[in-house]
This record gives structure tokens, C-alpha cells and sequence, in this order.
């Protein structure tokens, strides 16, 4: 079993930045895979970003390149998700996701990909 633990989040103004954390404790193999997954109220789960283990290869969605930085930290199984110039858009509540493999490309962006999952955490992003 993986547990996960987010923090930061919170209410951003547009052109804001916000950073979240994510923390993976239990039996987590040297191959993973993190992941950050964000829902808005009445629309679907959607892929952010992710990174893999070994190699620490990062993968993002078209929405947020350029604004979204996701980093980690292998041996913390840390992961963190860098948010610069927030829109009134990437308002959802965030998830960590986490994988015990290293996934393939193909497989970063599905959510049913993972196996575990932390609670979310919101961020809003409003004038």
C-alpha cells in the first residue's frame, strides 16, 4: 500500500503562482510513476503532469506547458507541481496520483493508469 499527502494549494489571483506537494509513504518500488490529475466542478478528471522513476522524465498536458512545472524528489518519493501564471481556468481541486511502475508514455495521461490516489487538494484561481 502507497499512501499520498498533498499540500499547498489555496485562492490565487490570475498571474499568480501557487506550488502543491505531494508526499508517497509505504512500499514504493525503485520504478514509479507521479502524477498530477485535476478535476473542475462539472467537468472530467483531466491529466496535468508527470513524472517517472527511474529516469525522472517529466511529461505535461498541451494546457498547462509553459506555466506547470512538475519536479520530485526519487528517494523522498516527493513530487511537486510548480504553478506559474495561474488563469481563472486551472481552478480544480488537484490529485496526486502514483503508480508502483515506471508507465509507458501512452499510459501517463490515463487516471485509471494509477493506483493510488491522494484526496485533492483545491486551488482557486479568481480576481
Amino acid at each position: 500500500q502507497v499512501q499520498l499527502v498533498e499540500s499547498g494549494g489555496g485562492l490565487a489571483r490570475p498571474g499568480d503562482s501557487l506550488r502543491i506537494s505531494c508526499a508517497a509513504s509505504g512500499r514504493t518500488n525503485n520504478k514509479y510513476t507521479m502524477g498530477w490529475f485535476r478535476q473542475a466542478p462539472g467537468k472530467e478528471r483531466e491529466f496535468v503532469a508527470a513524472i517517472r522513476w527511474n529516469g525522472g522524465d517529466i511529461h505535461y498536458a498541451d494546457a498547462v506547458k509553459g506555466r506547470f512545472t512538475i519536479s520530485g524528489d526519487r528517494y523522498k518519493n516527493t513530487a511537486f507541481l510548480q504553478m506559474d501564471s495561474l488563469k481563472p481556468e486551472d481552478t480544480a481541486v488537484y490529485y496526486c496520483a502514483f503508480d508502483n511502475s515506471r508507465l509507458i508514455l501512452s499510459s501517463l495521461g490515463g487516471g485509471d493508469n494509477y493506483d493510488y490516489w491522494g484526496r485533492g487538494t483545491q486551488v482557486t484561481v479568481s480576481s
